[in-house]
């Protein structure tokens, strides 16, 4: 049986879904999960192995808006310096054939340094949080950003296109499910029309729910509303099933109707593969999210017509896509394994 170490970043709750996704598919493979935060709840709910170790910095959102970016940025570098050595720790003690990284570049760096093969899964190449002076310190780490991506055997992208150098683009991964969408409905007790909200791991995603929440009590319709609000929210909302925090958000997308949610890759790419109309709606100032939003067709500003938008996603036909991004990038990674 082979060991892989599979290093999770736990900022944000995407990493962890789509690589609970890719672990699904090994065959005669043993995983160990090295993460923290809600990322590591996942995983400890789904009884799946994991180092709970981790403890990322948090963003600063006030009414939407990210602030203190150059902040973040350099308690990100505290942060990585820390996962430097708590990965060293775990990779002395537990040697793995392989270490498998989704966007934690701390076990990269170690990793490589120890001449372990290495494989990253990532749907961002370079960073672009800051603006002035602290943009030169973001360069910088870019830089060493591009050496470690370099070096990896192979790089997985979630993105429908072709190979160049060591990237592989296998399509969006995505956790798939062997319930049909009405059992689902019928054990989530959906039986009107039903829209929810998520916001992830954080509570950054809190001004969202609130804004939602008034834009559908202005459309005067018999909905049911269902918050997922993850494990850090803690305010209570009137007349809402709150969910809480979930392991199998994807089943409650394929479940519901209407889908509104912060602007998160992997939860756009849920939202696509099981045909849910969903509204995406950005931090500012993030410029992932902004960039996945856009790609959707929304930005932060539609924030101010979520009421029209609703209306109109209750009435859109559902387009379910296919995809087989997580049987691809499992394969990838177990041909690699075999040549070792």
């Amino acid at each position: 049986m082979v060991l892989v170490n599979f290093f999770s970043s736990p900022i944000g709750l995407g990493h962890v879904t789509r690589d609970i996704a890719i672990k699904n598919n090994f065959q005669n493979i043993t995983t160990n999960f090295v993460t923290g935060s809600g990322a590591a709840k996942i995983l400890k709910k789904l009884e799946i192995q994991v180092d709970d170790v981790y403890h990322p910095p948090s963003f600063i959102v006030e009414n939407g808006t990210l602030k203190s970016p150059a902040k973040w940025l350099w308690n990100y570098y505290q942060y990585y310096k820390d996962c430097k050595n708590i990965s060293r720790n775990i990779l002395e003690k537990n040697r793995s054939n392989i270490v498998i990284s989704d966007e934690d570049f701390a076990s990269l760096t170690v990793a490589q340094e120890m001449k372990i093969p290495t494989i990253l899964v990532t749907d961002i190449l370079e960073t672009h949080f800051t603006k002035g002076l602290a943009s030169f310190i973001e360069k910088k780490m870019n830089k060493s950003m591009q050496e470690i991506i370099k070096k990896c055997e192979i790089v997985i992208l979630p993105e429908i296109g072709d190979a160049q150098d060591n990237i592989q683009r296998v399509g969006p991964i995505v956790r798939q499910t062997d319930h049909t969408r009405e059992q689902l409905r019928e054990k989530f007790s959906f039986d009107k029309k039903t829209i929810v909200i998520s916001i992830g791991g954080t509570d950054a995603g809190l001004f969202l729910i609130e804004k939602a929440l008034e834009a559908i009590t202005k459309i005067n319709q018999d909905v049911k509303i269902v918050l997922v609000s993850g494990p850090s929210v803690e305010k209570k909302f009137e007349n809402v099933e709150n969910l809480g925090f979930v392991e199998n958000l994807h089943e409650i997308i394929f479940a519901a109707d209407v889908l509104i949610s912060l602007a998160g890759k992997s939860t756009i790419d849920e939202a696509n593969a099981y045909g849910t109309p969903a509204i995406f709606i950005p931090i500012k100032g993030h410029f992932e999210q902004e960039d996945n939003a856009k790609e959707q067709g929304f930005v932060f500003e539609d924030i101010k017509r979520l009421d029209k938008l609703i209306l109109s996603k209750l009435e859109e036909k559902r387009n379910k896509v296919n995809t087989e991004g997580a049987v691809k990038a499992a394969k990838i990674i177990q041909s690699l394994i075999d040549n070792y």
